[in-house]
């Protein structure tokens, strides 16, 4: 399984296909190469470019070294981007591609002056106004109690409810379906992606300076059918980074096609 090793030590599983410009995908929440909408967005990218896929860290075949940090998980993506032949000048040839709270990292991996040529998010899960209840102060601590207890069901039910704010009877059927069982084994990592989202669910203004440094030049997307607080969302974001344009991704919703999603990307990063 080829792997790379991140600076504390830990093996980081990932998948090189195709050929062409590098691209690196970065996913959200339970998200890693045998599971999530990246999963179809690979092979898709890779008939035009070669295709980093990795599986973040506790979870598919990568390990999960102790204790963690959001610094960790920045480091994974750096060795995944040297990996991909991003040199140190930051002017490398890597572009990365996040979704939802895979994009608060690349974010910050781009703040920290890792080598990235340019960024594309998708829908970051932040709450920017009143559009939505804030997720609760202890949402953290909550889901870290849960976890510790090996109640994975309810972190996840905790998690989709109060973060994802989707309805409990529509979390209820997904108890149901088969996805559910690919849920727990990864639901251990949920508090990491909370933590890497900080206050950005507090249904504020965005933090101007947490991302004041990242000068990569960045594709914003929002889909036209997801909730408002997401598309809010978007908008604030593209505001608040130095290099940002915006864009609405029309009939789509927060678990994007990856042939809508595909030549938006291909389209930015080849500019």
């Amino acid at each position: 399984m080829p792997h790379v090793i991140s600076q504390d030590g830990t093996r980081i599983a990932y998948t090189k296909t195709g050929s062409g410009p590098a691209v690196v995908l970065v996913d959200g929440a339970f998200g890693h190469r045998g599971f999530g909408p990246n999963v179809d967005l690979a092979p898709v990218l890779a008939e035009s470019h070669t295709v980093y896929a990795y599986d973040r860290r506790g979870r598919g075949d990568s390990g999960d070294t102790q204790p963690f940090s959001q610094t960790r998980e920045i480091e994974d993506l750096e060795a995944v981007i040297a990996e991909a032949g991003g040199t140190s000048d930051a002017s490398g040839p890597v572009a990365v591609y996040a979704i939802s709270s895979g994009a608060p990292l690349a974010l910050d991996a781009a703040q920290a002056g890792l080598p990235i040529s340019k960024l594309v998010v998708y829908e970051a899960p932040f709450v920017v106004d009143d559009s939505r209840k804030p997720i609760p102060d202890d949402f953290l601590a909550r889901l870290n109690a849960l976890i510790a207890q090996d109640r994975r069901s309810e972190a996840i039910t905790y998690f989709m409810t109060k973060g994802v704010a989707l309805p409990g009877v529509f979390v209820m059927l997904m108890r149901l379906m088969p996805a559910w069982s690919k849920l727990k084994k990864v639901a251990h990592t949920v508090p990491y992606d909370v933590a890497g989202l900080g206050d950005t669910g507090a249904g504020k203004a965005l933090p101007a300076g947490r991302w004041a440094d990242g000068k990569v030049p960045t594709l914003v997307v929002a889909g036209g059918k997801s909730p408002k607080w997401m598309q809010n969302a978007m908008t604030a974001l593209a505001d608040v980074l130095p290099d940002a344009r915006h864009r609405t991704l029309e009939g789509q919703m927060h678990i994007v096609k990856a042939k809508a999603i595909a030549p938006v990307i291909t389209g930015f990063v080849d500019d």
